[in-house]
């Protein structure tokens, strides 16, 4: 062997197979550490310098002493400065992927760093080797903010990587489902009614919100969230929120639960008709309006109806909201309690003064008042009263002498009229008042004079098919029908008479409620006869029924001449 073949034996010897070691792991010793660099020797013909940096993790000091031995990734053998070019981040990267790859065949998971962000996720050091995370893949919720996830060791599920490109994208989700499917399974396997658990929000929506209760959701109806009332459960509830719940109502074949939080508390209907006993007053909140009327709220869980109907005593046809508004505290009264329904009925009219009650003893029957025209009906006119409510005034109580149709004629809305009372109806909150009853009835005066039975002289006023109207004194009108118009039957023809003729009858019946008289004049013929025959013999004593009304009519006639 040539000396220089020798040497080039020794030289190889001495370096080892180093060309076939660029590229690899391998083992070195740190010989000192200066100015934040290591030095290290891995036998070969020079040594490497490392950053003091890449032994140790963000933030941390490193704890590296001289002797150490250390695994360092060897890049080329001398680099520009004769020293061997070391890297203990590669190093640690390719152990990593060693651990990764296997992982991955393996379906096991991983545990892993998030550090940074990037466009359309995050970066993850899994002990060296940097993989991406999708934000879609970070939880199973989308989180608003990742910053408590960051710097903190997480398990991760690698779904796909590629050694050759260096590209591993991992997925925390895939985790989280996997472990929430392992809770579910035991969560539904232990699940009765009745149960008490702890649970997030997750979702909130009209009628409810769903719990997460790790691993499987329920859902809490806005109805069970609190024993007061709740338009909407976001009055209560914030998503992420943690919450006590109990479980109402559990269906192992479909898995549907239903939660309840007001269940844990102290049921406010216990014992309410002792509370709000019929009769008594009550300060509470309206909560809602309805068409029907209004929700009170007395306590917090304790509602109660205020019906249209009991929210004023003279606002009639009213919507509930032109009376109350919503959060208005008001005074009401206990109408009603039914435990079993859970059902109050309290009145808000019952806490003023009746104003029915106080007109009756202001202004009882008969009093005189003005007021104004508020409206005009078939019926009558309505006239407003002191304490805003309204009297009326029938058709037949207008006018003595017209028909209320014509007399109503007189009067528009907004008219001052004087009236008088004539009855006041408080359960049926009516009032009856009359303008004709302000001056004495005409009527009564000009029938004083006449009596029942008696003949008197009329005037006639119309003659009608079925017979003649008369008028038997100063403001008395009378009837005498067609039938009654005579005696014989040829003479009962209404032609007979002319309007302004003069006729004696006799008075049959007096109607003051119609202010009608009924004459006769075939009664007063009757009675005439009767009497003739009284005074002038029979026609049984030989004399004839002409000779005794022949002398009967004579003696009328001289009776008349002497008049």
């Amino acid at each position: 062997m040539s000396t220089s073949e020798s040497f080039a034996a020794l030289l190889e010897e001495s370096l080892g197979t180093g060309e076939n070691l660029e590229g690899t792991v391998v083992k070195g010793t740190i010989i000192a550490i200066e100015n934040d660099f290591v030095l290290i020797d891995v036998g070969l013909k020079s040594e490497g310098r490392v950053p003091l940096r890449e032994f140790a993790a963000p933030g941390q000091p490193s704890e590296l002493k001289a002797g150490d031995t250390v695994e360092v990734y060897l890049e080329r053998m001398e680099d520009k400065n004769g020293e061997a070019s070391l890297s203990r981040e590669k190093a640690r990267r390719e152990e990593a992927w060693n651990v990764l790859e296997r992982a991955f065949t393996e379906q096991q998971r991983v545990t892993g760093i998030i550090f940074g962000r990037v466009k359309g996720g995050f970066t993850v050091d899994l002990s060296g080797a940097v993989a991406f995370l999708p934000g879609s893949q970070v939880d199973i919720r989308p989180v608003r903010d990742i910053t408590p996830l960051m710097g903190s060791p997480q398990p991760f599920q690698i779904l796909k990587m590629d050694r050759r490109r260096g590209n591993i994208v991992v997925s925390r989700r895939a985790v989280l489902e996997e472990s929430r499917a392992e809770a579910r399974s035991e969560l539904v396997a232990s699940l009765k009614e009745g149960q008490i658990l702890q649970g997030v929000v997750k979702n909130i929506t009209d009628y409810g919100a769903f719990v997460d209760l790790g691993g499987v959701d329920g859902l809490l109806h806005v109805t069970d969230i609190a024993w007061r009332r709740i338009n909407h459960p976001s009055e209560a509830l914030t998503i992420g929120q943690q919450v006590n719940v109990q479980v109402i109502r559990f269906n192992p074949d479909t898995q549907r639960i239903s939660l309840g939080m007001k269940q844990l508390e102290a049921d406010p209907w216990e014992g309410v008709a002792a509370k709000y006993p019929v009769g008594a007053k009550f300060n509470g909140r309206v909560t809602n309006i309805t068409d029907y009327g209004a929700f009170v709220e007395l306590e917090p869980g304790i509602e109660g109806l205020v019906h249209v109907s009991e929210m004023s005593w003279t606002k009639k046809n009213v919507h509930p909201g032109k009376i109350v508004s919503t959060s208005q505290e008001v005074e009401v009264m206990v109408l009603d309690v039914d435990p079993v329904k859970r059902r109050i009925s309290l009145g808000l009219k019952q806490c003023m003064d009746n104003p029915w009650d106080t007109f009756v003893t202001k202004f009882p029957a008969n009093t005189e008042l003005e007021g104004e025209v508020k409206n005009i009906t078939e019926f009558g006119l309505f006239v407003g009263l002191p304490g805003d409510i309204d009297g009326m005034v029938h058709l037949s109580d207008i006018d003595w002498e017209r028909p209320g149709e014509e007399a109503i004629q007189d009067f528009k809305k907004g008219d001052q009229v004087r009236v008088r009372v004539l009855d006041v109806d408080v359960e049926k909150e009516r009032i009856s008042l009359g303008i004709k009853q302000l001056t004495a009835d005409p009527f009564e005066a000009s029938i004083g004079t006449v009596r029942k039975g008696e003949v008197v002289t009329c005037t006639i006023t119309q003659v009608q098919e079925n017979g003649i109207e008369v008028e038997v004194a100063e403001g008395v009108i009378g009837f005498i029908r067609k039938a009654e118009l005579a005696r014989d039957r040829n003479d009962q023809r209404t032609e007979r008479f002319a309007v302004g003729d003069k006729i004696d009858a006799k008075v049959t019946q007096i109607d003051k409620g119609s202010r009608r008289v009924s004459l006769s004049v075939k009664a007063r013929e009757m009675e005439e006869e009767k009497a003739a025959m009284a005074e002038y013999g029979s026609s049984d004593s030989g004399a004839s029924l002409g000779d005794i009304l022949g002398a009967a009519m004579r003696q009328a006639r001289q009776k008349e001449d002497a008049k």
